[in-house]
């Protein structure tokens, strides 16, 4: 497990405050705003922390406020229902003493099904594919503070990487993603480290269209609400193709799904984000 994976993991190691009441820190980092992908995954793991059976099948979220990455985050967990096949949750996150995201889960104990899920693409394998940190180097040559750091998550993107003047300007985007380095064999960690790196590149594919720079003070950007249907057990520390797409953007928001598959071509999650798209000044 590299140090950013273990720091992660202790990162949803989250603290026992009360009963339904847990506590999360920040990683030691500047930034203007705590990461929406670690939020949703504290709060996943603080609702899996209060379920007994079963394991998480869906979740549904919004964003409300930025979350103040100087200050801990509360999750205080509503046990809405403990059901026989079925249990519910709801995690709302606070800051200073508001409500910055809340999410509903469900959590379900597999059953006999009826069976059938789309076929994955054909894309290059992950081993094919060079690492984010060499495909900017070698594209840019200055390669930018963030990029020199150990990240939980490797990303092998297909294609040109998103940044790239050279890329595509379609509505999609596909990458490999897998925690860098061996996770204990615990089923609600697999599923919250994988809520988290699923918010690091869905809302890409919705600027994979237009050039837009985030530091120019042109446009604003952030995820509005994040829902994801946990289909069969994954591994997070094992390549998991994201397939993402955009099927529209309008009115200051655009609309991001994105498909999870296995090398073995199954389908282990469905997601989908809608992201605020506020153009600020034209040009």
């Amino acid at each position: 497990m590299s140090e950013a994976l273990e720091f992660l993991v202790d990162l949803l190691d989250l603290e026992t405050i009360e009963v339904n009441t847990y506590r999360g820190r920040h990683p030691a980092e500047e930034r203007q705003r705590t990461f929406g992908g670690q939020v949703a995954a504290q709060a996943l793991m603080a609702a899996g922390r209060t379920v007994e059976h079963g394991r998480v099948h869906s979740l549904h979220s919004y964003f409300l406020r930025p979350g103040d990455p100087t200050t801990p985050i509360l999750y205080e967990v509503d046990r809405i229902r403990d059901g026989k096949s079925f249990t519910t949750r709801r995690v709302v996150a606070i800051q200073h003493g508001r409500a910055i995201y809340n999410m509903q889960a469900s959590f379900h104990d597999d059953e006999v099904s009826l069976e059938h899920q789309i076929t994955m693409p054909e894309v290059p394998g992950p081993e094919t594919i060079a690492p984010l940190f060499e495909r900017v180097q070698q594209e840019f040559g200055d390669v930018d503070e963030w990029f020199k750091r150990q990240h939980p998550i490797d990303q092998r993107f297909i294609g040109e990487v998103p940044w790239s003047p050279k890329r595509p300007k379609e509505p999609y985007q596909r990458l490999w993603i897998k925690a860098d380095g061996a996770l204990p064999d615990d089923p609600l960690l697999h599923a919250c480290v994988v809520t988290y790196a699923s918010d690091m590149s869905l809302f890409d594919a919705i600027l994979a269209p237009h050039s837009i720079r985030w530091d120019d003070g042109s446009f604003m950007g952030a995820s509005l609400d994040h829902c994801m249907w946990f289909h069969r057990d994954l591994r997070a520390d094992e390549w998991l193709l994201y397939d993402t797409d955009s099927p529209i953007a309008h009115g200051g928001r655009g609309l991001a799904r994105g498909f999870l598959f296995a090398q073995n071509g199954e389908l282990k999650v469905s997601m989908v984000q809608e992201g605020l798209t506020r153009v600020l000044k034209e040009g």
